[in-house]
């Protein structure tokens, strides 16, 4: 998945969980991605899904806006058309929550992926 510099020191220092994308084929829940900068700069950061569902834009909550990295609605409906270049308030995008994944805590987060099962 890509992501912006900032968001990237976002998601290490634990400020962003969540993230809201524009995709045809969504993310399963449970499989680790591997972090990108661009199309072809990846690093060696890697997350894990624990939950996918699909939002309109305008239902984000405060406290989504702030596990998309510290922000309030407004402030992350400027990043939004920022990086989209428009905004849509009916727009219905992916929801993603995620981890940062390590080998180390894996099992743990399989024991919290198999509570979610009834999650959208």
């Amino acid at each position: 998945m890509i992501f912006r510099e900032e968001h990237i020191k976002k998601i290490l220092s634990g400020e962003k969980t969540m993230t809201r994308r524009r995709h045809k084929h969504p993310r399963k829940v449970g499989k680790v991605y591997r972090i990108q900068r661009g199309r072809y700069d990846w690093t060696d950061i890697k997350i894990i899904i624990t939950r996918a569902f699909q939002q309109r834009l305008s239902d984000i909550t405060p406290e989504d806006a702030l596990k998309e990295g510290g922000y309030t609605i407004e402030e992350f409906r400027k990043v939004w058309e920022k990086i989209n270049r428009s905004w849509d308030p009916d727009e219905v995008v992916w929801v993603y929550e995620f981890q940062i994944y390590s080998p180390k805590n894996s099992h743990h987060l399989n024991d919290f992926l198999g509570t979610q099962k009834g999650d959208p």
